[in-house]
């Protein structure tokens, strides 16, 4: 049987949310459904679970809504509480199941669409079904808003939105429950109550206030709609209820959200065994392990975790010379470490120590090969060249074979970057059959970094010493300090690392080397220090007196190319994946690289430019542009590598009054070095322009004073130089120079230009002068002679003095080179200047006021 309440009678139209007036007096029982008018003032929500027969109270934000139920207060009271489509903006009223939902993150979906066929409906931003209900009492909040309890009364579909302004009213379709009572109604409400019963125990949202409450909830449809209140999250599962007037039907819809809810609950309820079973096995397995060390204990086979690692740092000591104190030392700390609570800050400092401490090498050494042999086949094996330098290395490797110890002298390897340094370290270590070990100390600030940080201080770490022996595993490996010239001194950030390197490269010292961190003394006399360095000026003279230097020079375009045959161009080969058929480079291209791409000392950048040739050949023979590259002339070489950065330099080929050629030696090679002087007429004196260094200018002042003492025997008035000004210029300006061996040179130049006569062609010069005339000697020597002959200059004039340098240049660097010797200016002035003939004058710059005598009074 189907009970439809007042399903044939509807009440008249009448103002919205008033009665029909027909329902008035008519002298019969009024239902509420049929009080209900059908134009209902409607209350927007976001989220609700209201149903009839349930009370829910609200808060309405100062404005329309407000206003609404101040009007409906005055009539019957009765309105539409419905949601609003999602991402609505406007003010809608908030409730108990808006809080919910955002706890619970309700998810927002989009309303029920109209079924196929039906026309379509004007709803504004409002869902399609809502809730009838009278509002119970109002009351006035503080801030202007409204709470209001509302109670459900019957479920509406909205046909269309009547109108907004100035409040929401729309057409309602009242639905009514359908219910036909027999077994099968018993049988769903049952099993929703024990389905319901099953959920509420676990689920904390369902109070007991809720259970006590279902209690007392009678007829199916209102008791299915009051459970599924309680588990509706999803406004698409709400909307979905309030359609469906059948009670069965919504009886089978909240068996599945009841399954639903089941399911969850069993993943919630398994993970939160699962937490707690890694948290109770955690516990146990605590507990079991401190029954069984007490157990272990009574027996006296305690053997816990910190007995392992103790057991570990002595096993560690076993096989090893340790010296009685040392011994004792580390045993103490290890029986301290079994004492210590695991808990305290000194277990962990006292943990780390023992484990640096016991790895040291202690009497470990490495068996060294002292064949002389093996060694020179090595070295020669490793460099091209460097003959001179590898007779020092075997008969340093020749005394310590003698002396059958490695105590002794420390080696400084110093000379221009790219000239084999560092690499020289790794073959006498393979030479000698010793482990090898580096680091640099370029720009170090720290001391620390040398010595090792005191262990109480957080991160404390051993010096590098201490880390290269424990990586090296040996007593005696080589220990190549890199860039020992460059370190910084900062008593601001550490102090000064090359004080802290004191102690250890001196070996009256380092037998008893102590280390902050280890706090032991460790015994380095048996490790093989070599360092390294551009030049020995920046290095501190203690550190530097400790150490026997070793210079290497730069290489000759001969060795270069020997250097790029044998060992850069198969490198270069093998590093960019190419067959010795596929890429190929004649002498003729390599001769061209060295002299105009890279002319430097060093061959690091003459190997960067091989690099660059076959990586433009890997990339043509992998896209199949060609099958082989072969690179043989000097235009291929300019198509790979672009325009040369050095132009031979030409200026000096070309006789010019007031200019002359000079020597220089830099951290990086010999350069030549153009000077030019002009007469300015005005006032008088010596200006100075090219960035030139403090000692250079005070050369030139010698420069100056000695010109000015010739102006009586060239016969210049007396007030020449006071009328006329020299300007003095070295080309490149922007490149810094300093240092006194241009003195000669500045000398010539100036010479040239009083005299009026320009120097002979093709002669370079380099020596330092006194006031006094004298030439004195200057370094560099061999890497000033190889500048001369990479810019074409063959006749080159050293101070006399130098000439024992000569002895130690190979002949390869002499070979075409005219070296020419000079004690005083006199000898360097009748090496430059020609011998005057009749009738030939060579073209001054600038003429003076008065013209000279003949040179050869002035020489004289």
């Amino acid at each position: 049987m189907q009970e439809t309440p007042n399903s044939g009678q509807q009440p008249r139209a009448g103002s919205a949310g008033q009665p029909s007036s027909s329902t008035k007096g008519s002298g019969h029982l009024v239902t509420v459904s049929e009080l209900l008018p059908p134009n209902l003032f409607l209350i927007p929500v976001s989220h609700t679970t209201l149903f009839p027969g349930m009370v829910v109270p609200l808060i309405l934000p100062e404005g329309k809504l407000s206003k609404t139920i101040e009007y409906v207060l005055e009539g019957a009271g009765y309105v539409g509480l419905i949601l609003i489509q999602p991402g609505d903006e406007q003010a809608v009223a908030v409730g108990p199941g808006s809080a919910i939902a955002a706890a619970l993150g309700r998810p927002e979906v989009a309303p029920v669409p109209t079924p196929a066929g039906s026309p379509p409906a004007d709803r504004g931003n409002f869902l399609r079904y809502g809730i009838a209900a009278k509002v119970l009492k109002k009351i006035n909040l503080p801030d202007n808003q409204v709470s209001v309890l509302l109670s459900g009364l019957e479920r509406f579909e909205l046909k269309n939105l009547a109108s907004s302004e100035p409040y929401y009213v729309g057409n309602a379709e009242y639905l009514h429950d359908s219910v036909e009572r027999g077994t099968e109604l018993e049988a769903l409400m049952r099993s929703c109550l024990q389905q319901f019963k099953l959920v509420s125990k676990d689920n904390p949202l369902i109070s007991e206030e809720v259970k006590v409450a279902l209690v007392n909830v009678d007829g199916p449809g209102k008791l299915a709609d009051f459970m599924a209140s309680v588990l509706i999250r999803d406004s698409e599962v709400y909307q979905e209820f309030l359609s469906t007037t059948d009670v069965q039907a919504r009886l089978h819809m909240l068996l599945v959200l009841l399954k639903k809810e089941q399911d969850v609950q069993a993943v919630q309820k398994k993970i939160q065994e699962d937490i707690n079973d890694k948290v109770t096995d955690a516990q146990r397995e605590y507990y079991l392990n401190e029954q069984l060390k007490s157990i272990q204990k009574e027996l006296g086979r305690f053997t816990d975790e910190r007995a392992k690692i103790t057991d570990k740092f002595k096993k560690r000591l076993e096989g090893k010379s340790l010296k009685p104190e040392v011994q004792q030392r580390l045993q103490e700390e290890i029986e301290k470490l079994q004492n210590l609570h695991e808990q305290s800050s000194e277990y962990s400092v006292s943990l780390n120590y023992l484990d640096w401490a016991t790895s040291l090498p202690w009497g470990v050494r490495s068996e060294e090969n002292h064949d002389l042999k093996n060694a020179r086949k090595v070295l020669d094996g490793d460099h091209f060249g460097l003959k001179d330098v590898k007779e020092r290395i075997l008969e340093f490797l020749a005394v310590k074979k003698l002396k059958n110890n490695s105590s002794g002298t420390i080696l400084c390897l110093v000379g221009p970057p790219g000239t084999g340094k560092t690499s020289l370290g790794k073959s006498i270590a393979r030479a000698s059959n010793r482990k090898f070990f580096r680091f640099s100390v370029g720009g170090m600030r720290d001391e620390a970094e040398i010595k090792g940080h005191r262990r109480t201080y957080v991160g404390a770490m051993p010096g590098k010493l201490i880390q290269g022996l424990k990586r090296v595993g040996t007593q005696n490996p080589v220990f190549l300090i890199d860039e020992i010239d460059k370190m910084g001194t900062s008593w601001a950030s550490g102090g000064d690392p090359a004080s802290a390197l004191l102690e250890l490269l001196d070996p009256e010292q380092n037998p008893e080397f102590l280390d902050h961190y280890l706090d032991i003394p460790f015994d380095c006399s048996d490790v093989f220090f070599i360092t390294t360095a551009n030049t020995v000026e920046s290095i501190p003279r203690p550190l530097l007196d400790r150490m026997e230097v070793i210079e290497l020079h730069g290489y000759t375009d001969s060795e270069k190319m020997h250097i790029a045959r044998q060992y850069l161009v198969p490198k270069s080969l093998e590093k960019n994946a190419l067959k010795k058929n596929q890429a190929k480079i004649n002498d003729t291209a390599i001769r061209f690289i060295t002299s105009r791409y890279a002319r430097e000392s060093g061959v690091r950048n003459l190997e960067k430019q091989m690099d660059r040739i076959f990586r433009k050949a890997a990339f043509k023979i992998a896209t199949g542009k060609a099958e082989s590259v072969t690179v043989d002339d000097e235009k291929l070489v300019e198509k790979y590598l672009g325009p040369p950065p050095f132009i031979p330099e030409t200026a000096w080929k070309t006789p010019s009054v007031g200019v002359a050629t000079g020597l220089a030696w830099t951290a990086y090679g010999g350069e030549v070095l153009m000077v030019e002087t002009m007469l300015v007429p005005g006032k008088g004196g010596l200006v100075m322009t090219g960035t030139l260094g403090e000692v250079m200018k005070e050369s030139a002042a010698i420069a100056y004073s000695l010109v000015r003492k010739q102006a009586k025997s060239l016969k210049l008035e007396d007030s020449f130089f006071e009328k006329n000004q020299i300007h003095m210029h070295v080309p490149a300006g922007a490149t810094p120079k300093d240092g006194p061996s241009a003195g000669v040179t500045l000398v010539a130049s100036m010479y040239s230009l009083i005299s009026e006569t320009a120097l002979k062609n093709g002669i370079a010069m380099t020596g330092e002068v006194t006031l006094s005339g004298r030439v004195l000697p200057v370094g560099g020597i061999k890497e000033k002679l190889l500048a001369a002959k990479r810019s074409g200059i063959f006749t080159v004039i050293i101070p006399t003095a130098n000439a024992k340098d000569l002895k130690e240049i190979d002949a390869e660097t002499k070979k075409g080179l005219k070296v020419l010797k000079a004690t005083h200016v006199r000898d360097i002035l009748r090496l430059l200047f020609p011998k005057p003939k009749s009738g030939s004058r060579v073209k001054p710059l600038l003429r003076p006021v008065k013209k000279p005598a003949a040179l050869g009074k002035a020489l004289h």
